[in-house]
């Protein structure tokens, strides 16, 4: 099983997106065969398939890609056609002039494999025709048009709501974190609870660029999109919210729980100070959900819209060396705070 497991995806493909592809298909082919007067356009068939793309911003790309490596490769078939003739010799010249050409002008590796699939197929298909090879390079542009038009009208892909659910998941998470740590400084902690806590802590950057990276693509999701202007603003949203609190707060949740587990002792609980800590802790977290909330990610009702957060916490001075401790996780809620506090739209 292990050695089918890289032609698996990790995810099954979007049942519409393989409607599209066949629908996109069938039409440039058929397209073609009118147009062309050809019985097999293969070329229009290959351009759709590939140019159907989870988005508009990558259709348009690989349709543009498609089209000049179809062009190029053509180009080389016809000059090599009509020197060696319909023999192997030119299709094997075509196919290194055009690998060579590709290398030298740094040329993406889909451009360059279409130049020499391309040319290849024009000297065996066609012996190197001018007239052949025009009518593959008009092959391709008509499924490249199809393509693209299929991609766009037949509900084309926003990837919005998926950014939307990570970047929830991570405020979810990180409110989490803050009220795990919350209740670790009131309660005594086993080794084996220290090092779970960290361990939650920590994974919390891998959320942070999972949900950046889900922002991305949403954002590529909408160029060249009609639906585009109506869900960017949105996008923009979550983007500030990420970039300006969260992964701030995410730093020093972190920090803060590195600390507690270096600095932790069993009479800790005993502290008064712990536990008012603790309770700006969980304020913390409850202003997290807030502004998830407020930036239209986390659509369920909160108990309460108010920020819990209130003035800065006054504390007397903790006894003996806990001091490290109790100034280390009040100096990051201080930042926490004032990240919360701070409008992201301000620069």
């Amino acid at each position: 099983m292990r050695f089918f497991s890289p032609l698996l995806a990790t995810k099954r493909i979007p049942w519409l997106q393989v409607a599209k592809t066949f629908i996109a298909i069938a039409l440039s082919w058929v397209v073609s065969m009118f147009a062309l007067q050809v019985d097999m356009p293969i070329f229009a068939a290959i351009a759709a398939l590939l140019i159907v793309a989870p988005n508009l911003n990558q259709t348009a790309s690989k349709g543009i890609e498609r089209t000049l490596g179809v062009i190029a490769g053509v180009i080389i078939a016809t000059v090599f056609g009509g020197i060696f003739g319909h023999n192997a010799i030119a299709a094997i010249a075509a196919i290194a002039v055009a690998l060579l050409i590709g290398w030298a002008g740094r040329l993406s590796l889909g451009m360059l494999n279409q130049m020499a699939i391309s040319g290849m197929i024009v000297i065996v298909m066609g012996g190197g025709s001018v007239e052949f090879a025009l009518d593959r390079i008009i092959e391709t542009i008509i499924g490249a048009i199809i393509g693209f038009l299929v991609n766009m009208l037949i509900v084309a892909p926003v990837h919005v709501e998926p950014a939307r659910q990570r970047v929830a998941d991570l405020g979810a998470e990180l409110a989490a974190s803050l009220g795990r740590l919350a209740d670790a400084l009131e309660v005594p902690q086993s080794p084996g609870d220290l090092q779970g806590l960290i361990l939650e802590a920590r994974l919390l950057r891998n959320m942070v660029e999972v949900s950046r990276k889900a922002i991305e693509e949403a954002r590529e999701s909408l160029a060249l999109n009609p639906r585009g202007r109506r869900n960017r603003e949105q996008l923009d949203e979550m983007d500030a919210l990420l970039e300006t609190k969260l992964q701030s707060i995410v730093t020093e949740v972190i920090g803060m729980t590195r600390a507690f587990y270096d600095h932790y002792d069993d009479s800790l609980p005993e502290e008064p100070m712990a536990h008012d800590i603790a309770e700006q802790l969980r304020r913390c977290a409850h202003d997290v959900r807030l502004a998830v909330h407020l930036a239209e990610v986390d659509p369920e009702p909160l108990t309460s819209a108010i920020p819990a957060l209130t003035a800065p916490l006054e504390l007397s001075a903790p006894r003996g060396q806990r001091w490290i401790l109790i100034g280390s996780l009040m100096e990051d809620l201080r930042r926490i705070r004032e990240t919360l506090l701070t409008d992201g739209d301000d620069d």
